[in-house]
């Protein structure tokens, strides 16, 4: 498959120290747009999350080594950009109990950079997301969003394919009754 040796060809690139550069500038061509938006989903602010792309950056060229040849490199870079966006999400955490609040202060990021350009829906259907648990949240993004299988998001997330699983199920009613509720 080109894609399997495409994979191949990138972790080659990614383990020589002297064709790091190189394989790293293809990694980014090929992921750098949608580790941005999966970033972007979780911690919501534009800014913040070219500042977690970057230490994703930073993270996954100073573990490189412990890349191997069998991962995934999606999975693993993706893994990275989740950990770093939820660590990000844990600083701005101080001001809050915890994570899962910090709801109502994505909203009003999503609403102040008017990422949406005014469409009523769009708008309720985000500021649903951000009424969901983290781990709700992360499982749909990955799941609708980024279209990947429970497998993949499990080897990312490190959690169980039934929790994903109930966590999709969960988020999806609370999406559809905010929504249901929300006043148009």
């Amino acid at each position: 498959m080109e894609i399997n040796l495409e994979q191949a060809h990138l972790h080659k690139l990614l383990r020589d120290p002297a064709k790091r550069d190189e394989g790293f500038r293809r990694l980014m061509k090929i992921y750098g747009e949608r580790l941005y938006w999966h970033i972007r989903r979780i911690v919501v602010g534009h800014d913040d999350a070219e500042d977690v792309l970057q230490e994703t950056c930073i993270k996954i060229l100073s573990a490189i080594d412990s890349l191997q040849s069998g991962d995934r490199l999606m999975t693993w870079i993706y893994s990275i950009a989740t950990n770093e966006s939820l660590r990000h999400l844990r600083r701005q955490t101080r001001l809050f109990q915890n994570i899962d609040s910090l709801g109502p202060a994505l909203t009003s990021k999503l609403e102040a950079e008017n990422q949406i350009d005014g469409q009523v829906v769009e708008m309720a259907f985000q500021k649903a997301l951000l009424t969901l648990p983290t781990q709700q949240r992360i499982a749909f993004y990955m799941r609708y969003y980024d279209e990947m299988s429970y497998d993949e998001i499990a080897s990312i997330t490190g959690k169980n394919i039934g929790t994903l699983k109930t966590n999709y199920h969960y988020a999806t009613e609370k999406i559809k009754k905010y929504i249901q509720n929300y006043s148009l």
